[in-house]
C-alpha cells in the first residue's frame, strides 16, 4: 500500500542536503584554506555570524514547535494533516531550510570557514530541486486551494506577499 507523502527516500532530507555540502566544506578547509584574512573586517564577520547562527536556531525551533502544537510531523516521510499557516510559518513557507541555512552561513562566517558558504550555493539549488519542489507538488495535490491561498499570501523563503500594491 503506498503512503501518500513528499518523500519516499531516506536521502530526501535536509541532514543530507546541507549536511554532505557542510562536511566537504570542513574538509576543503582543512586541505585547500578559504578563509578572511586577519583584520577589521574578520572581527566584524565574527558577531554576524553568531547572530545568524542564533536566528537560524531559532527560526527551525519555532518551526519545530509549530509543527508539534499543530500535530504534523516534521519527516517529510510522513503523511501531512494540513497546511501549517501559524507562526513562523504566517513569514515563510519553508523555516525549516530558511533555519539551517542561516545557521550556516552563520558557522561559515563566524568560524571563517568559507567553503562552506560556497558549497551551501549549491546545496540551496539541490533543496529546491529535492526538497521543496516535492513537498508544493505534494501540498498542492493534498490541500489544493487552501495551499494555493497560501502560497499566494506567503513567499517561499520570508516574507508575506502584498496584496493590491
Amino acid at each position: 500500500m503506498s503512503v501518500d507523502v513528499a518523500h519516499r527516500s531516506r536521502w530526501e532530507t535536509s541532514e543530507v542536503v546541507f549536511g554532505i555540502p557542510f562536511l566537504i566544506g570542513v574538509a576543503l578547509q582543512f586541505a585547500v584554506p578559504l578563509s578572511v584574512p586577519p583584520g577589521v573586517l574578520r572581527q566584524v564577520l565574527i558577531p554576524i555570524g553568531g547572530t545568524l547562527i542564533v536566528v537560524g536556531v531559532a527560526f527551525v525551533v519555532l518551526a519545530r514547535r509549530e509543527f508539534a502544537q499543530q500535530g504534523q510531523p516534521t519527516d517529510p516521510g510522513l503523511p501531512t494533516g494540513k497546511v501549517v499557516t501559524t507562526g513562523v510559518f504566517s513569514v515563510s513557507r519553508n523555516p525549516l531550510y530558511l533555519g539551517v541555512i542561516g545557521a550556516l552561513v552563520g558557522v561559515s562566517l563566524a568560524l571563517n570557514v568559507l567553503w562552506v558558504l560556497v558549497l551551501l550555493v549549491p546545496a540551496v539549488a539541490v533543496c529546491h530541486y529535492v526538497l521543496i519542489a516535492p513537498e508544493e507538488r505534494y501540498l498542492a495535490g493534498k490541500f489544493g486551494e487552501a495551499y494555493g491561498v497560501y502560497t499566494a499570501s506567503v513567499r517561499r523563503w520570508f516574507g508575506r506577499v502584498r496584496v493590491g500594491h
